[in-house]
């Protein structure tokens, strides 16, 4: 299929492995240029290279941490005129509810909440002007089912949730369409972490640990981030024109729900 954004200019951000890299690569594949970003410069300039040799786009690669004022603007002055934005970033860390104080929380706004919309507050304004564009920020199951380890990433990613329900409506006559991409479990180093966390609680091995897990979904396995990659592209593409401020959950029917 072509998803007909063969041209077009992508920011995918932390997109150096995981999650990320499977939506830079898919959009890569489907021919687009891209501005790729993450905090280590070792791994983030060998995917840089890889999608380089692999597809014969364009790949600018910006080592900084997105959640600062800082690292923002450095990534938003190489993205400059974006067609396509794919908000990701790294989840808090696990814990219970008595574990987090309020410094907790904010630093899971910013990284969760705050930077996607400074984000968006600061590149959808070009495609509007330009009257095409395409934002998809990856959040997670948990603003459908919460999860009860992840209290900080439910509380900062429930909120960019309700922005983008509101925020999606009024760009979308102006030719940008919004959406969010709710991950499950997928074959990635923070469901790796959690395995492991796992394990030691519950006094078993890391494979036992993630058996454990995979039972309960209907697939009995993880996501790959190749096939979330292409799900994302897929919201990336031509068309998408009339799929607006939706919650598209890619969790191999974990979450049980009629609707």
């Amino acid at each position: 299929m072509d998803l007909g954004i063969k041209g077009k200019r992508a920011l995918v951000c932390a997109s150096s492995k995981g999650l990320g890299r499977g939506c830079a690569e898919a959009l890569a594949e489907a021919g687009c240029d891209l501005v790729i970003n993450a905090r280590g410069v070792e791994a983030l300039e060998a995917t840089a290279q890889h999608i380089r040799d692999t597809y014969g786009v364009s790949v600018e690669a910006v080592a900084c941490d997105v959640t600062t004022e800082k690292g923002r603007a450095q990534l938003i002055e190489v993205a400059g005129q974006v067609d396509i934005l794919v908000n990701n970033a790294g989840g808090p860390p696990p814990g219970v509810w008595t574990d987090w104080e309020r410094d907790d929380f904010i630093a899971a706004l910013d990284a969760n909440m705050l930077t996607p919309i400074a984000l968006i507050k600061a590149l959808v304004p070009g495609m509007m002007e330009r009257g095409w564009g395409r934002v998809v920020n990856i959040t997670s199951r948990s603003v459908k089912s919460p999860l009860n380890v992840l209290g900080l990433s439910n509380s900062a990613r429930a909120g960019l949730t309700g922005y983008v329900a509101g925020t999606s409506r009024q760009v979308a006559d102006k030719g940008v369409v919004m959406n969010n991409l709710l991950p499950g479990s997928h074959a990635t180093d923070r469901i790796a972490a959690l395995d492991n966390r796992a394990s030691q609680q519950g006094g078993m091995s890391v494979e036992e640990a993630r058996a454990q897990r995979q039972s309960a979904n209907p697939t009995k396995r993880d996501g790959t981030a190749e096939e979330f990659g292409h799900v994302c592209a897929f919201m990336c593409s031509q068309y998408v024109g009339f799929m607006i401020g939706q919650n598209v959950l890619l969790d191999g029917g974990e979450f049980n729900s009629t609707l």
